[in-house]
């Protein structure tokens, strides 16, 4: 994948399966939004393929591609509605009505009790309301979820509270999970198969205590010891960092 002339992911390869999740660790600058955004087609990679149940996402409809590949940001971007209209929105685009009864349960799984589905996003705390994007991606039966540093935004007891439920949920709905942190001690607690981007490449794989033990090589060791730095930026111009 290329932006303005310059490589932003070159020879990533890797697998996701049901069940698994997958951490993605790197410097700022690194690649590790844009890959995500890559996978659900809100970039395009300029090479190589991207295979979703032995497809090509490019001969999906991005609708039913992001049906069943769902992704929560880093912030939460809401429409000013109701819970309930947000959390409908998936359904809304496949013809489908959200019912009050299925709300519930969804709200239910991400923590937030139903009595919060008529109330207004405006009202909510950003850990409310990253809550409610988690239940707006639950809301299409995604097999994959993808989560864009969803904790980077809130407050040490939230962040918490939102791994336990990412934890909760993929146990419960045995999704392949993706999530991308800039926090190397979320990423131990989360304790998983780790990939470790550099320059747009991936330059380990493993699990992460392992790699921290026992680096492959000295830009593995200087990420960990805080010394490993990116020069281009990974986000879109104007997005937040």
């Amino acid at each position: 994948m290329a932006r303005d002339g310059k490589t932003i992911l070159n020879g990533i390869s890797f697998d996701l399966a049901l069940g698994e999740i997958l951490v993605i660790l790197g410097p700022s600058g690194s690649g590790k939004s844009s890959l995500l955004r890559c996978l659900n087609r809100l970039e395009s990679n300029s090479g190589g393929e991207i295979l979703f149940e032995g497809r090509e996402t490019r001969t999906l409809r991005i609708t039913e591609l992001r049906r069943k590949i769902g992704m929560v940001f880093q912030i939460p971007s809401l429409p000013p509605a109701t819970v309930r209209e947000n959390v409908g929105t998936g359904p809304r685009l496949h013809g489908e009505v959200l019912t009050g009864e299925d709300c519930a349960t969804l709200l239910n799984r991400v923590g937030l009790g139903s009595t919060f589905a008529e109330r207004q996003v405006e009202s909510l705390s950003v850990g409310e309301k990253q809550r409610v994007a988690l239940a707006m991606a639950l809301a299409n039966h995604p097999s994959v979820l993808l989560l864009d540093e969803p904790t980077s935004a809130l407050d040490p007891t939230a962040v918490l509270t939102i791994e336990n439920l990412i934890k909760s949920i993929h146990q419960r709905l045995n999704t392949a999970t993706l999530l991308v942190t800039h926090d190397l001690n979320q990423a131990l607690r989360f304790n998983a198969t780790t990939l470790l981007l550099h320059e747009g490449r991936i330059i380990a794989k493993g699990n992460i205590q392992e790699m921290m033990r026992h680096p492959s090589d000295e830009r593995v060791r200087r990420f960990f010891q805080g010394e490993l730095s990116e020069a281009n930026p990974e986000r879109p111009p104007g997005a937040k960092k």
